[in-house]
């Protein structure tokens, strides 16, 4: 993907839902959350503030992020992988 986002935005790489339940039933597509979960491919710079100081983002590629269920906007690339772009703020946690 060449997709550089811009200020404090980033590009998240969603991880799969699970398929079988920990008490092991199997799910269906149609029974499947949207995941909340995701790997970050690409940070922006940062955001400005008023007075023109760019603030760098704290994530950075690499980290697997918590998310909102809602957030963010999902874009498909050539071979049809789905990503999601947001803002920094939208991130809920980082996965250690």
């Amino acid at each position: 993907m060449n997709l550089q986002p811009l200020a404090d935005r980033i590009i998240v790489h969603p991880l799969e839902a699970q398929d079988v339940t920990k008490g092991g039933i199997v799910l269906p597509d149609t029974a499947k959350e949207k995941p909340q979960e995701g790997k970050v491919v690409a940070v922006g710079k940062g955001r400005r503030d008023d007075k023109g100081v760019v603030h760098p983002v704290e994530l950075k590629s690499g980290d697997v992020v918590l998310y909102g269920k809602y957030s963010g906007s999902e874009i498909k690339d050539k071979k049809g992988d789905t990503y999601l772009i947001m803002r920094e703020e939208d991130v809920l946690a980082i996965v250690k």
